[in-house]
């Protein structure tokens, strides 16, 4: 297959550091794991992008508007390039290059991972099979956006199951869940007694409620993860009274500088007030054969198993019982687990079959007679 690829136009690939944006990991990952299988796999990202051989990186000579957190966030509070549309500019330019090269049959498919980059051009090129990752939390106006820009050729891939239930009607053509490097999260037997909280600090994460429950089971808890500035007060009045020998806040860390932390922990605990769409932090750490105390929300009890795995609670009361349970958990069953159902390679062979079944879709579609075919759109 010949497939191109986008996550961004504005911010260069690899992300930049100190900037927390998975969605960009993913994509590098799906990318390499496909290239290396013999597919032919084009990057399309701003310039000071590169990808490791043999995925091709194309920049088309655009400069990046971003390449660090710091610039990301002026960027985002700068109304003279938000009201004119700058970021959304960037991705169409390359979008409508990826267009253009896969009508001229350079491409197979073009996979984008934000659908805004390209649901307005794709019916104007209904020749091309088009594949959006939905990876955020869906809403209804998702609907009422693929309803401004309807075609056939567009295809929706879900993260979970879950994810799906508040915006139903949109054109799924898959789950592929999100793999993780088990290699690198590799597993320990042995833990510390500390419990473990690993994400962005923001409410719906569940932040100060971690707290609270370290603090009434008398565990330590140990904080990763950036503090955005809209989200300073929050730390403030809500973690940062706390701090203490018990409650230690690390700040952000390099993905790969979590992991002794994964390995390590007597359990993540994610107290979550939202419907995570995924949770990669979960995976993560199962990998490392920890287990996973979390909120039955969002994709939870696609990605834990209840008693085996961790424990999934329906009320935030129960988690300070659950965490206390959390020692009747084989950390070899979390690593079984991960091995079994959520590896890269895992991921990849289901992207890898379900854009050869769109791909097969369209080329049958294709060679039906023009009645027929207008027919089935």
């Amino acid at each position: 297959m010949k497939i191109a690829m986008m996550v961004r136009g504005f911010i260069p690939v690899p992300r930049p550091d100190d900037l927390v944006y998975v969605i960009i990991d993913l994509a590098q990952t799906i990318a390499q794991q496909l290239a290396e299988r013999g597919h032919i796999v084009d990057f399309y990202a701003p310039d000071g992008s590169e990808l490791r051989f043999p995925v091709k990186t194309s920049t088309l000579g655009l400069r990046p508007l971003t390449s660090s957190r710091s610039e990301l966030n002026n960027l985002l509070k700068t109304p003279d390039l938000l009201t004119r549309y700058m970021p959304a500019l960037w991705d169409q330019y390359l979008a409508t290059e990826m267009f253009r090269r896969a009508e001229a049959g350079e491409y197979d498919l073009l996979h984008f991972h934000h659908p805004e980059s390209a649901l307005s051009l794709a019916p104007l090129f209904p020749s091309v099979p088009v594949v959006y990752t939905m990876h955020d939390t869906l809403r209804n106006w998702h609907q009422e956006i693929f309803k401004l820009f309807p075609s056939p050729n567009q295809h929706c891939i879900s993260i979970s199951d879950r994810q799906r239930r508040t915006a139903p009607s949109l054109p799924y053509a898959a789950t592929v869940y999100n793999g993780v490097d088990t290699d690198e999260y590799a597993y320990s037997d042995k833990h510390e007694d500390y419990l473990l909280f690993v994400g962005r600090i923001v409410p719906d994460k569940g932040v100060s409620e971690a707290v609270r429950i370290a603090k009434r089971t008398g565990q330590k808890l140990i904080i990763i993860g950036p503090v955005l500035p809209e989200n300073r007060a929050y730390f403030n009045k809500l973690i940062k009274p706390h701090l203490s020998d018990q409650i230690v806040y690390l700040g952000h860390k390099k993905s790969e500088e979590t992991i002794p932390y994964f390995q390590k922990a007597k359990c993540l605990l994610l107290p979550l007030k939202w419907e995570e769409p995924f949770g990669v932090t979960m995976i993560e750490a199962m990998s490392c054969g920890t287990p996973v105390v979390v909120m039955r929300r969002g994709s939870a009890s696609e990605v834990v198993v209840d008693g085996k795995t961790g424990f999934i609670c329906d009320r935030l009361r129960d988690l300070p019982d659950a965490v206390k349970k959390v020692g009747r958990i084989s950390r070899r069953a979390c690593r079984d687990h991960v091995l079994k159902n959520f590896t890269i390679k895992k991921m990849a062979d289901n992207y890898e079959q379900t854009f050869a079944d769109i791909i097969a879709a369209h080329e049958a579609a294709s060679a039906l007679p023009l009645p027929l075919r207008s027919s089935l759109n």
